[in-house]
């Protein structure tokens, strides 16, 4: 049965299993772990101790019948060891076996340091195994990995590694537990911040190992309806052995923080791959407007920055202050507007500039029923044609992507600054993009099964989720409004980055970039996705993906340079980049071959 229920959570993570021993009644063995309200049982496919027998023709059989259990059985509640199967589970210990030998003696030091001898990297750095192993099979996409955790764990960032890579399940040995002062078993507080990540990331967790913890070990209890039903005859067995652990695992997972509305909304998009929207190109669907308009965070940020910028204005009360909503969708930015007017208690005339005739006409319709004839002029036109009655005061949008300027909002706001007066305000007055490398095995597979190069050289939008970083995001371009310069605005950037991952990481190998934004509407209002800044309960952006063709192994203390271009043409604006240390890939998306937005 599951370890808990939480609203919105249906992951597999909820699932908690226990390894077994070889048994010739794997019925019974299963009947009575999950009348110990295990889930599932890891087991052995053949017997450790079989040996053929000399002298006879053939291979003999070697395992039991496969009858012994339903195919229902044999698919819900037993994970078979030794089965070559599609999915294959690599199993490696989370710490070295010669690490934990030596753990906090004077040959520590020693055995962390070790070498080998022709390529340099770490003898004992598991994850260095993990990655030749999946080096040599080439990334495949049914090649996962399966962690042993014992008493001791890894530094916090060589931890993060794992978060990136295709992490199935972990087996915790009861010789990772503590005991608490009531004799019942605990973990540690870095295992069970550990754990409860996991569990977060959709990740099992397997019971294994003798119990050191006797508590009621003989009270008998009843087993499951399921247990009867999958072999016992009775449906009583004695108290499982590793109960106690198992009602520990569910506790930490009962405990967890419910998920938020924003998580409830974003599950479903966690790792999955989106192209960014075409916004001049295209037009948007009701679907996607009605999507971004229900992020009333986003709104009351915009409605904060519009009333402080109208104080700043306004001087006297005899004042109306002219504000054109450029991309005004189907008037959610308007109505923000509009309310900041009223509580600035200031008279506003409102122009909503869009060219979609289909939000035009919700928009013609909103404006009727919210009585705003008077108020708000619709402008049904493309904000690079049209020629604007008057000088604004104020100029709004929301044009932002993903990536900051990745959805052109430099190229159209600087085409409508014509439209603001020399002392204007532009709302949003700067934006910047941030980047930084990340592991994430399950993006980078995602982009590999297309199976051509226009993908790996494409961008796109994505709830990152299972993935790791490397390194804390960098600023890359930043874009200020109005620029009233004179001069032919050039929008094309180029920066070269340089991220150094934490010393105690260890090697990783990055599989892409991640790419955020920071914007400030107005003074102090600000809205982004930059991790470290990020606004709270924001779902309107997500994270961009820029992948690499190939992924780039980093060795330990290594940095990552990274090169990136905003390149500008008369019809489209595209994005190139490049590693180039510590090794050097091609550079991706020349020219725009590949992925480009159209002006």
């Amino acid at each position: 049965m599951p370890l808990a229920q939480r609203a919105g959570d249906n992951s597999e993570a909820r699932y908690c299993g226990v390894e077994v021993g070889f048994s010739d009644d794997i019925q019974n063995t299963l009947a009575f772990a999950l009348g110990g309200q295990f889930d599932f049982i890891v087991a052995p496919l053949t017997d450790p101790e079989y040996r053929p027998s000399k002298g006879k023709e053939g291979p003999p059989p070697f395992s039991g019948s496969d009858l012994v259990l339903s195919p229902s059985q044999w698919s819900s509640h037993v994970l078979l060891q030794g089965l070559s199967n599609l999915q294959i589970w690599l199993r490696i210990p989370l710490i070295a076996p010669e690490l934990q030998a030596v753990e906090g003696t004077v040959e520590e030091d020693t055995a962390f340091l070790k070498r080998e001898p022709v390529s340099g990297k770490p003898l004992n750095d598991s994850w260095e195994w993990w990655n030749m192993f999946r080096s040599l099979c080439e990334y495949h996409c049914q090649l996962s990995v399966v962690l042993d955790i014992t008493g001791s764990l890894p530094s916090p960032a060589s931890l993060k590694r794992w978060i990136g890579e295709p992490l199935r399940a972990v087996i915790i040995h009861t010789s990772a537990f503590l005991t608490n002062k009531k004799g019942y078993p605990c973990l540690s507080k870095r295992h069970q911040n550990f754990i409860t990540t996991l569990f977060n990331h959709n990740v099992q967790i397997i019971v294994s190992g003798e119990s050191m913890h006797h508590v009621d070990s003989l009270d008998p209890t009843t087993a499951s309806s399921e247990s009867g039903a999958n072999g016992s005859e009775d449906g009583a067995y004695p108290r499982h052995h590793l109960r106690p652990y198992l009602e520990y695992i569910s506790h930490l997972y009962r405990h967890m923080d419910p998920l938020t509305e924003q998580e409830r909304f974003e599950i479903g998009y966690r790792d999955f791959l989106q192209a960014p929207l075409q916004p001049l190109m295209d037009n948007l669907e009701s679907q996607t407007y009605e999507t971004f308009e229900k992020d009333a965070t986003k709104y009351n940020q915009y409605q904060k920055a519009v009333y402080a910028a109208l104080v700043d204005r306004v001087t006297d009360d005899e004042t109306t202050v002219v504000l054109m909503v450029v991309g005004a969708g189907r008037g959610p930015l308007v109505r923000a507007s509009l309310q900041a007017a009223e509580d600035a208690g200031c008279r506003l005339k409102v122009y909503a500039v869009e060219k979609n005739p289909n939000a035009v006409v919700t928009l013609h319709s909103l404006i009727k029923i919210e009585g705003w004839e008077d108020l708000v002029t619709v402008v049904s036109c493309d904000m690079r044609e049209w020629n604007a009655p008057e000088k604004a005061d104020i100029l709004v949008s929301e044009l932002l992507g993903s990536f900051g300027d990745n959805e052109l909002s430099p190229e159209c706001l600087d085409g409508a600054q014509r439209f603001l007066k020399q002392d204007g305000i532009s709302i949003p007055s700067s934006y910047t993009s941030y980047i930084c490398p990340i592991t994430t095995s399950k993006l980078y597979n995602d982009v590999k099964s297309y199976n051509d190069l226009a993908h790996f050289e494409t961008a796109y939008v994505v709830k990152l989720h299972s993935v790791s970083m490397l390194a804390p995001p960098q600023e890359v371009f930043t874009f200020e409004h109005p620029k009233f310069t004179g001069d032919k605005i050039d929008n094309g950037r180029y920066k070269k980055l340089l991220f150094q991952p934490p010393e105690d990481t260890g090697s990783a190998l990055v599989h892409g970039f991640g790419g955020y934004f920071d914007a400030v509407l107005y003074k102090d209002v600000h809205l982004g996705t930059e991790p470290s800044t990020a606004t709270p309960n924001m779902f309107s952006w997500f994270a961009i993906f820029f992948p690499l063709r190939r992924p780039v192994y980093i060795p330990a203390g290594s940095a990552v340079e990274l090169h990136f271009w905003r390149c500008v043409a008369p019809s489209k604006v595209w994005y190139e980049w490049a590693v180039s240390s510590p090794d050097v890939s091609p550079i991706h998306n020349a020219n725009g071959r590949s992925y480009w937005v159209g002006l």
